[in-house]
């Protein structure tokens, strides 16, 4: 657990937005967080403690849709921050109108998971709820937003000015790890509009893509078209497989988890916000 006055006292003195975002939290006697173990929603995580405005929850919804990776970052930012996370199991693929997987899934999945951090909060008497939401969203198609203001959530990131790169720039000083972690997306963006999303699916590409970062790839993308695995990476990481060696033990790498053709895609790494698959 990280003393997070002292690092706290030092953002105050030097950064504007951090003083407001501290102000904007002490107005709540209680809050709940949705909480994914992001460079978001830990740093808000982070400041709703340092205002230090009575009971914070931060919770976590753990589906089909969340690795085993991210569930394992979430406790241990948990400890860190002093305050275990409220993992809370969901079965979304219960959902059809989340496996339909139309162009209004996240829509969908968001009312889903959201409406659970709703329900853990009132169990616990909190009636404030909160995202990690920040100026860039708002430029990006994120209908998944338009959920979360149904459900009442409330934006702090956004009201006190936070852009991504103000978040890494006070995360860093707050000893978060998170502080350069890459933007992170649900695993059913890895899956194309229309095609009906599955549990097998969804573990094909969390071990393709483990299979990737464990060969030192960094931020990666695994698009499964059936049993063709589409893979992005960023520009500067495409070099790589032009070593013989490498790309085949990529390919085997990622037949080995259930694909049956592996492509690269020379565009390389593309947002799940803008991304058109």
């Amino acid at each position: 657990m990280v003393d997070l006055k002292e690092s706290g006292k030092e953002l105050l003195a030097q950064n504007k937005e951090f003083s407001t975002l501290i102000n904007v939290l002490k107005e709540f006697s209680g809050l709940a967080i949705a909480f994914s173990g992001g460079a978001d929603s830990a740093f808000l995580l982070a400041a709703a403690r340092i205002a230090g405005q009575g009971l914070v929850l931060p919770v976590t919804i753990v589906s089909d849709f969340f690795t085993s990776g991210e569930k394992e970052r979430v406790i241990r930012l948990g400890q860190y921050l002093g305050t275990a996370p409220i993992l809370v199991p969901a079965t979304i693929l219960d959902d059809a109108r989340v496996t339909r997987n139309t162009d209004r899934r996240c829509y969908f999945c968001k009312l889903f998971l959201f409406s659970r951090v709703v329900a853990e909060a009132k169990k616990r008497g909190v009636h404030t709820f909160l995202h990690g939401a920040n100026l860039d969203d708002l430029q990006e198609f994120r209908p998944g937003m338009e959920a979360a203001r149904e459900l009442g959530f409330k934006t702090p990131l956004v009201a006190a000015g936070f852009t991504k790169e103000k978040i890494r720039a006070c995360s860093k000083i707050l000893g978060l790890e998170t502080w350069d972690l890459p933007a992170q997306s649900c695993l059913a963006t890895r899956i194309p509009h229309g095609d009906i999303i599955t549990k097998e699916k969804l573990v094909r590409v969390e071990r393709a893509e483990a299979c990737l970062n464990g060969l030192g790839f960094g931020r990666v993308r695994v698009r499964c078209h059936g049993r063709l695995a589409r893979i992005e990476l960023c520009p500067d990481q495409l070099n790589r497989l032009g070593k013989p060696e490498l790309r085949q033990e990529v390919v085997q790498r990622i037949k080995g988890v259930g694909f049956h053709s592996v492509c690269m895609d020379l565009e390389g790494y593309t947002p799940a916000s803008k991304v058109q698959i």
